[in-house]
């Protein structure tokens, strides 16, 4: 059961809707940090692509989880949840009664409000096999797999990201169950009430301030960030075998990585800058787009038009 007079109010909303600015706002109203729930901005190693908040934004009040893992840690929904929720009831114990909390990331909101399942471990064999097919037969081959059996999954993750595709597929195969279901266990109680704010715009407003968005990424040097992260695409398991660094798989980075390639090898279709750029936005407003689907099936928001 919430204790009185503690609440977490959460500022959600598609990328670009401008929740950093909002947020930061309200943080000042209630005199309260900014609790990042971005799965992408948590990662030091990403800062023009991800959107962090600028150094002036940052300066104006505490911000927590944003640069604090690397892209090399294996870094979950599952530990944001029991790390957001410990850092929430610390700074209640401090003497805060609201507590703002900002971000796109729906299954870590889910995660912290509602609590997750332990979802099953890998199935080495089955994962091997899944794994097979998404290289001999390409991504959407599992998609359509994982579409029948679960489809409110495909409206929620990456599905250009093979390595979640996989995981998905694998556990709905494995288990019999959705890989949604894992994430719908009884709501875990709070000691905090949590209020959501959504943050909204009319879509083609939103899609204008996207693609301004990623012109001014690459004004201040997106460009040579996902160069300089072409070497961190891989990392090595304790095992010895070389795996792909998932954070990475990334809109805003992924394009330039095949252009990269396409540098290097002749092979691939994104043969220019400009060609990665316009996927850039393409993709951003895909996700935006998904970002919203997501969120419809959530009564308890309060919506905003912006």
């Amino acid at each position: 059961m919430s204790s009185p007079g503690r609440k977490v109010i959460i500022v959600l909303g598609p990328t670009a809707v401008g929740k950093t600015s909002y947020a930061i706002d309200l943080a000042q109203k209630y005199s309260s940090p900014v609790i990042s729930c971005d799965s992408r901005q948590i990662y030091r190693e990403m800062t023009i692509g991800t959107a962090v908040p600028s150094r002036e934004e940052l300066a104006l009040v505490k911000h927590y989880f944003i640069h604090s893992n690397s892209v090399f840690d294996n870094y979950t929904a599952g530990k944001y949840e029991l790390e957001a929720v410990s850092l929430c009831e610390r700074l209640f114990d401090e003497g805060h009664d609201t507590l703002v909390m900002c971000g796109g990331s729906g299954f870590y909101i889910d995660a912290f409000c509602n609590g997750l399942d332990a979802f099953p471990d890998a199935d080495p064999v089955l994962r091997a096999a899944l794994v097979g097919r998404l290289e001999s037969e390409g991504v959407d081959s599992l998609v359509a797999q994982l579409s029948d059996l679960d489809p409110e999954t495909c409206l929620e993750i990456d599905l250009s990201n093979g390595q979640r595709v996989v995981r998905a597929l694998e556990v709905c195969l494995m288990t019999g169950r959705k890989f949604s279901s894992f994430k719908t266990a009884p709501v875990k109680k709070r000691s905090f009430e949590i209020e959501k704010t959504g943050l909204r715009r009319p879509m083609d407003l939103l899609y204008e301030r996207i693609n301004a968005r990623v012109d001014m990424m690459m004004e201040r040097g997106l460009l040579e960030e996902a160069r300089g992260l072409m070497p961190l695409r891989t990392t090595t398991d304790p095992s010895g075998t070389e795996i792909e660094t998932t954070a990475l798989r990334t809109v805003g980075y992924q394009e330039f990585f095949d252009y990269f390639d396409w540098l290097s090898t002749g092979e691939g279709p994104v043969r220019s800058v400009e060609k990665a750029v316009a996927l850039v936005k393409r993709n951003s407003r895909h996700y935006a787009r998904k970002q919203m689907s997501y969120w419809r099936r959530d009564a308890s928001i309060r919506w905003i038009d912006l």
